[in-house]
């Protein structure tokens, strides 16, 4: 009944919130967060991704051709590489593939087969009679995500997990990079990877390959350097087993199980690190359609985590967390606010409204564009820079993505404004089960 209240109060705050504001204030400066947020966001994040770079990323030794050899694992571990697949049939083997084909050698596969109504359970049978390293656990029926990887954590034999998708191919050196921070650091708990698009045959598919470079990979450096981050790859991550052991291991009912378990384990004070190196090539929605439920489904997952959380958050133990949790309520209360700017302005064509609510424009000024199209720009100029040396002619999405900043606002901006609501006032009791989005229409590329 806590919780409920609370999740309430915070819903009431970011609804009522920026009408409140504007009651104080005037409607440009309402309308100036609307638009300068987005770009003092984007500003963080070069300045992040930057820091990032200079402090450590440049540093590291990496060639794409593998001439480079990957870190060496102290003591030669076993790792295990759990692979959660539910209706995978015609890529999985491809998936299994790549992850037994390692230069680290001493892995072993766990495949779970989550109740897949296809004949995923017979590939991955036939698969592991002609590989010794790779094991095979079967789901009666389909459990969700979160349940099948326990069950392949409890039935590896391994204290380091590594955790993929079951149409993701892992690059020949990503386990080597994923587990060395886990052996070096005692305190990391996860380290999470670096996904890259192979679907790129729309251009929505291949404005994704610049939103994983320019954005989602700035941002995770920009968490790092300030010490905590706010969701591991959920297609590409490790663990340490023994801290997945203290937090109980995934939730069964979250539906991003990857934000919840980040949230788990650093409550625990465990930290994580982004290893950029540890490449994985990964398959994404390349319809409208698609990419809509995919970011639906992160936008409830982060608010399902928020309303989890925001009751014993507040402890001065848990403050190193505070920034991600500022971080996610402005972005809320910037898309509300965006929503009661266009009501007011709306309301202003027919009704004569006081003067601290007049909204005189709902698009930017000319300055404010400028300002938006340079730092566009910039992000995209370091984003290139600094990927650049982790795929080849990375160069080529620029054309395509210089305005996707713009989409990527618009889409936070829907997805909240849909999910955010109705899980404050709703919690999710059941199992968490989904079905992934389409996975490229026509070809993927590596």
């Amino acid at each position: 009944m806590k919780e409920r209240i609370i999740a309430i109060l915070v819903l009431v705050l970011v609804l009522l919130g920026p009408l409140a504001l504007a009651l104080a204030i005037t409607g440009t400066l309402l309308l100036n967060f609307v638009f300068f947020y987005p770009l003092l966001m984007s500003a963080l994040w070069i300045a992040g991704g930057l820091f990032f770079w200079l402090n450590w990323e440049r540093k590291w030794p990496w060639s794409r051709d593998g001439d480079v050899p990957a870190p060496e694992l102290v003591g030669n571990p076993l790792v295990s590489i759990l692979i959660p697949c539910f209706n995978e049939g015609p890529r999985v083997a491809e998936t299994v593939g790549a992850a037994l084909a390692q230069r680290y050698e001493n892995i072993e596969v766990v495949a779970i087969n989550d109740g897949s109504s296809d004949d995923t359970g017979e590939l991955l049978d036939q698969l592991a009679e002609q590989n010794p390293h790779l094991r095979v656990v079967h789901l009666a029926k389909n459990q969700g995500k979160a349940v099948a990887l326990r069950m392949g954590a409890l039935a590896a034999r391994s204290e380091y997990l590594v955790c993929i998708d079951g149409d993701a191919l892992l690059a020949e050196d990503a386990v080597a990079y994923l587990v060395a921070p886990l052996i070096e650091n005692p305190r990391v708990g996860a380290v999470t990877g670096n996904p890259r698009i192979r679907t790129r045959s729309t251009l929505i598919g291949r404005i994704q390959v610049g939103e994983f470079s320019s954005i989602i990979g700035l941002i995770k450096r920009t968490q790092r350097v300030y010490g905590r981050v706010f969701t591991v790859s959920g297609v590409v991550a490790a663990f340490r087993r023994s801290a997945l052991d203290r937090v109980e291991y995934w939730s069964p009912d979250m539906i991003t199980e990857d934000i919840d378990i980040s949230w788990k384990l650093q409550l625990d004070h465990w930290s994580i690190f982004y290893e950029p190196r540890a490449l994985c090539w990964i398959l994404m929605p390349e319809t409208l359609r698609g990419l809509w439920k995919q970011r639906l489904r992160w936008s409830r997952g982060g608010a399902e985590v928020l309303r989890k959380n925001i009751a014993s958050i507040w402890q001065w133990r848990f403050r190193y967390m505070w920034p991600l949790l500022i971080e996610f309520c402005l972005s809320a209360v910037w898309a509300f606010t965006f929503a009661i700017t266009v009501v007011l302005w709306a309301l202003g064509l027919f009704f004569v409204l006081p003067e601290s609510l007049q909204v005189v424009r709902i698009i930017p000024p000319g300055f404010t564009g400028l300002v938006l199209a340079s730092v566009c720009l910039m992000q995209f100029s370091l984003s290139l820079f600094i990927e650049r040396r982790y795929e080849e002619k990375l160069g080529r999405t620029l054309f395509w993505v210089i305005w996707y900043p713009l989409v990527f606002w618009t889409i936070t901006l829907f997805t909240t404004l849909a999910s955010f609501p109705r899980v404050m006032l709703r919690p999710r009791q059941e199992r968490a089960r989904w079905i992934s989005p389409d996975r490229g229409i026509a070809r993927s590329e590596k």
